[in-house]
């Protein structure tokens, strides 16, 4: 007899075929009467499939009596809470690991794009102005330059694995000191972005980082300096960020995330010293496909009574 789930948010259609013939599924994502979906689904699921964006709050949570397991197709969750489902003993899980490489990847691209201009070349030649105006004019060194990384998980030491290779010199902040991590560790964050010339941030979201990049923050990594954000737009106080960018109290920027999603502050697009992505990090192929199995894995994990792959509670 097959298990009921139902899909808050759907998985790529590879996984969602294999859910399909798996489980009989309901899919609130779909439906145009989601009160009616959920009254009728909401009894007999036992089983639910959400993202890291889908509002999962403890109202929601109550309405579904019946969900044992609650597994996430992203590695962030600060929309989710995981301490109502805690209660009611409902596993969840998230998909880590998986995209570190892809988040570390983009994170230098932001870096090297944003200090070494990128789209503004490449307007600057598909316009004529090369042959017109002559040579572009200078832009920031990367190399041999100093990176700030503030949250050193799994994610923050792939990244300054990539940025030693390019013979930077890197420091990190977090909650406290890593053992057996040799690079220089800053317990203060305006310290770290005083020294530092380029500044990563790649903590979690959610309450306890909320405006952790803050306008001073900003302001002491300076008019020569960087921010990178690939980790949530909430991580930083966006207006201060704006009237940096504006002012020039900070150089450039590179952001793949941004306080309202999918519809940023216009402010941005306007601004030549800001390269933008689409909250794409994680946007390969290999990545998403990955994540999304784990999604399906760790269902039959739980239905099969096995060890689940990537709990969290």
């Amino acid at each position: 007899m097959k298990q009921d789930v139902i899909i808050l948010e759907p998985l790529l259609p590879k996984q969602m075929e294999i859910l399909e013939k798996t489980y009989t599924l309901h899919r609130y994502d779909l439906a145009a009467d989601k009160n009616a979906l959920l009254a009728a689904a909401a009894p007999i699921c036992t089983g639910a499939v959400a993202s890291g964006h889908f509002p999962l709050h403890r109202d929601f949570i109550a309405r579904l009596p019946a969900v044992k397991i609650v597994a996430c197709s992203s590695v962030g969750y600060e929309t989710i809470d995981v301490n109502a489902l805690t209660e009611r003993a409902v596993k969840f899980t998230n998909t880590p690991d998986v995209l570190t490489d892809d988040v570390a990847d983009t994170a230098v691209m932001l870096m090297l794009a944003a200090r070494r201009r990128l789209i503004i070349g490449d307007r600057y030649v598909r316009s004529g102005d090369w042959g017109r105006e002559g040579m572009m004019e200078l832009t920031r060194r990367t190399a041999g330059s100093r990176v700030g990384i503030a949250g050193f998980g799994r994610i923050g030491q792939a990244i300054a694995r990539r940025c030693a290779a390019m013979e930077q010199e890197i420091a990190y902040f977090g909650r406290s000191q890593k053992p057996g991590i040799e690079n220089r560790y800053f317990g203060d964050l305006v310290s770290l972005a005083s020294w530092a010339d380029v500044l990563i941030a790649v903590t979690p979201g959610g309450a306890a980082t909320r405006g952790l990049i803050s306008k001073e923050v900003l302001e002491a990594l300076g008019p020569e300096g960087t921010f990178i954000n690939v980790s949530r737009g909430t991580v930083v106080d966006e207006p201060a960020l704006i009237a940096a960018l504006r002012s020039g109290k900070l150089g450039s920027a590179g952001l793949d995330v941004f306080l309202n999603e999918p519809d940023p502050d216009p402010a941005f697009g306007k601004m030549e010293n800001a390269v933008l992505y689409p909250h794409h990090a994680s946007g390969t192929v290999e990545t998403r496909d990955a994540m999304m199995q784990l999604v399906v894995d760790n269902l039959a994990a739980f239905y099969a009574g096995k060890p689940l792959l990537t709990p969290v509670n």
